[in-house]
């Protein structure tokens, strides 16, 4: 362990001591070489193995089994409630809601909940749901899939099909969770997420000092997801078909192109979570219809096509032929790595954003929650994979390898494969993918920019010096992701997301009786509103 955390701080002194100008290499890729011995680094650290599985899947896949058998099938059975909640069917209970009993307080917080901040809120439920979905629904859905199927093959999509629908029974308990046990300042701005559901439920179970210990690195984890999955991930794809684009070769364009986007986003997330939500709940809807009209476009221009690829995915799911990916075990494990990547069920994230939704009923916004899974993995995900599986019947590339794949000579990864694949059907969608690409990019990175400023309050209070710290480290996170290679950036974002799930899932095993409890509660309360 020793040597590891050695590692680890030599890595992070090259990553920020190199220097950044040299005559004999470009700047992109001396940036490159400088980040990727921390990326490996943490990668291998949080990857770590059990019989040749990383345990941090098997934790994450477990849980959302459990989740799902112990709330009676939620993803399935409570989809059209969580359907009408967004719709606003429901919203007449939080007005009509009667205030807490004034004698259950102590020192002005209600026992059962900690503090009463049930009806406070800043946000709509359409509106937090748009917030969290534009930080899940990025590039994951563009470039994620296409290096699932570019690894493991047409299988890899049934596997993240199944962890997405088991992702949602873990999304609607740390997003009731998230709403339950927030908190609301003196002047109504809310600050919720799994640090405060950590630290506040476990208080409450009895483990005050495991609930502090565990939000602390969650708080960390999430600051370092921010960084990777969040701001990184994106802004490297976005680069790349930028890049693509306007045939940019210059060994200092990913430079430019991140600092360029670290401005746009720069201006965007100064205004806080409500002008977060004002932006996404317009271009996140946008932009997934345009998307999804594109695929399906292309799905079904190829009618006959389908069921061979329907049929592909399904045996290639447990007989892979994919080169490199091994047996089935190794297939699952690529489709659940970039599914739980793109959907971030587990992980918590989400709820930070769902806990600003005004509403008194906690469960309420658990429900909306469950849908982010749906439509990010279930829906978006599975179109992706088979527009990419469509083109491929041609011969195309082989499947397998590194996740980069040869197309007529060239070398193409991540969102260059998806790209390839629409411009085989779509005329100039080229432009079209990498307009959508920078609008996912962009709008995942300002709701991921809530989520790390959060975590960073929570670590070094409220003021705006904190704020501003916070905020430049993040915008310089959008020039390392652009300037640096995708794998050294998907390696570190992968790694950051999933170190998230530890801490996550001891607060979600701890209070998850708590959740049947509000679940039940807020189902009576419907139950008279037809």
């Amino acid at each position: 362990m020793y040597f590891k955390f050695k590692q680890l701080f030599t890595a992070l002194f090259i990553l920020f001591s190199a220097p950044l100008l040299a005559q004999e290499k470009g700047l992109d890729q001396q940036i490159d070489e400088a980040f990727k011995p921390f990326s490996d680094l943490v990668s291998s650290i949080i990857f770590f193995e059990i019989y040749g599985t990383p345990f941090v899947l098997i934790l994450l896949v477990g849980s959302a089994l459990f989740f799902t058998i112990y709330f009676g099938f939620v993803n399935i059975r409570r989809f059209p409630t969580a359907i009408n909640v967004v719709r606003g069917k429901y919203d007449e209970l939080d007005e009509f809601h009667a205030s807490p009993n004034p004698d259950l307080a102590i020192d002005g917080d209600i026992v059962d909940t900690i503090k009463d901040e049930s009806k406070e809120g800043e946000v709509t439920h359409f509106q937090a749901l748009a917030t969290a979905v534009s930080g899940t629904v990025g590039n994951g859905n563009i470039a994620g899939v296409a290096l699932a199927i570019a690894l493991g093959g047409p299988g890899a999509t049934f596997w993240m099909i199944i962890c997405g629908l088991l992702g949602m029974s873990s999304k609607f308990v740390e997003c009731t969770l998230g709403v339950q046990y927030r908190d609301v300042d003196e002047d109504g701005v809310v600050y919720g997420g799994p640090m405060y559901y950590i630290s506040k439920g476990l208080k409450e179970k009895g483990f005050t000092m495991l609930g502090k210990v565990a939000a602390v690195f969650f708080a960390i984890f999430c600051i370092g997801g921010s960084f990777g999955g969040g701001n990184a991930a994106q802004s490297n794809q976005a680069t790349i078909v930028l890049k693509d684009l306007f045939g940019l070769e210059s060994t200092a364009a990913g430079f430019w192109i991140g600092v360029i986007l670290a401005v746009l986003v720069g201006i965007i997330i100064i205004g806080g979570i409500k002008r977060i939500a004002q932006v996404t709940e317009k271009i996140v809807p946008l932009m997934a219809v345009m998307y999804i009209a594109a695929c399906l476009y292309i799905i079904f221009s190829n009618f006959t096509l389908i069921d061979d690829a329907v049929s592909l995915i399904i045996t290639e799911a447990f007989n892979p032929t994919a080169i490199g990916v091994g047996s089935f075990i190794g297939v699952l494990l690529v489709g659940f790595k970039r599914a739980a990547f793109s959907n971030e069920a587990g992980a918590g994230s989400a709820s930070i954003a769902h806990s600003a939704v005004k509403t008194k009923y906690s469960a309420s916004e658990g429900l909306v929650a469950l849908l982010e899974p749906f439509i990010d993995t279930v829906v978006i995900c599975t179109m992706t994979a088979l527009v990419i599986i469509i083109f491929n019947f041609g011969g195309a590339f082989q499947y397998g390898g590194e996740g980069a794949v040869m197309i007529d000579g060239v070398s193409y990864e991540g969102a260059g494969i998806t790209s390839m694949a629409f411009e085989q059907y779509i005329p100039f969608s080229n432009i079209f993918l990498t307009i959508a690409v920078v609008l996912f990019a962009v709008s995942t990175m300002i709701s991921w920019s809530y989520y790390g400023l959060q975590s960073w309050k929570f670590l070094f209070g409220r003021g705006k010096t904190a704020d501003l710290v916070y905020k430049l480290m993040f915008l310089t996170f959008v020039i390392i992701g652009a300037s640096a290679s995708m794998k050294s950036i998907w390696d570190f974002s992968d790694a950051m997301i999933f170190a998230m799930v530890f801490p996550n899932m001891i607060g979600l095993f701890f209070l998850f009786p708590k959740v049947r409890e509000e679940l039940n509660r807020y189902l009576k309360a419907i139950s008279g509103i037809k």
